[in-house]
């Protein structure tokens, strides 16, 4: 910003624009204790998504003496650990079942127009992610960090899966070149 002696740095600054425009939805805060020799510490255990909703997403856990140290240090974590999601017709690119520990995840591409159906730590992640159309389902554990794991780890998937399918197109077709002689 710049003040009446067209000095830059020396005003107010008003407009801050960040470079990364990530939205944060806080998935889980637990109070944890460890047992010391002279009693209990406490800390606050966060797990946090990001996502810009256009394809994005990130999550981190961190723990802190207080609930905001924690977020920051696991935004921090988050930042870190960003997966691209591929979109295609505004869903994903087909239905996969991801297991992570005890959480199983079913997560299956929708029409366009039906809405991300989807329940908790999903639902948030999906938002995020910006898959307008997508159903999911959660199964086996109710533990939200291992179901927020299981679809990262389905979404991680795709990135493989894509370019794989996208090999096998083009082997496909230069095999197909020589048999039509």
């Amino acid at each position: 910003m710049m003040n009446k002696n067209n000095r830059p740095g020396k005003g107010r600054a008003k407009e801050i624009k960040r470079e990364d425009d990530y939205d944060q939805r806080v998935i889980d805060v637990a109070r944890v204790t460890r047992v010391m020799k002279g009693g209990k510490r406490m800390k606050f255990r966060v797990c946090i998504v990001i996502g810009d909703k256009k394809g994005k997403v990130g999550y981190g856990i961190a723990k802190g003496a207080d609930v905001t140290n924690a977020i920051s240090k696991s935004v921090a974590k988050a930042k870190k650990q960003i997966i691209s999601v591929p979109i295609t017709d505004e869903t994903i690119p087909h239905e996969i079942n991801m297991k992570f520990k005890a959480a199983k995840v079913i997560l299956k591409p929708a029409k366009k127009g039906s809405g991300v159906k989807a329940g908790g730590a999903v639902r948030i992640i999906c938002e995020l992610a910006g898959i307008p159309n997508i159903t999911g389902k959660i199964l086996g554990t109710n533990n939200k960090i291992n179901n927020v794991k299981a679809v990262f780890e389905a979404f991680s998937s795709f990135k493989k899966d894509n370019k794989k399918k996208t090999e096998n197109k083009e082997k496909i077709k230069k095999e197909e070149k020589p048999k039509k002689k």
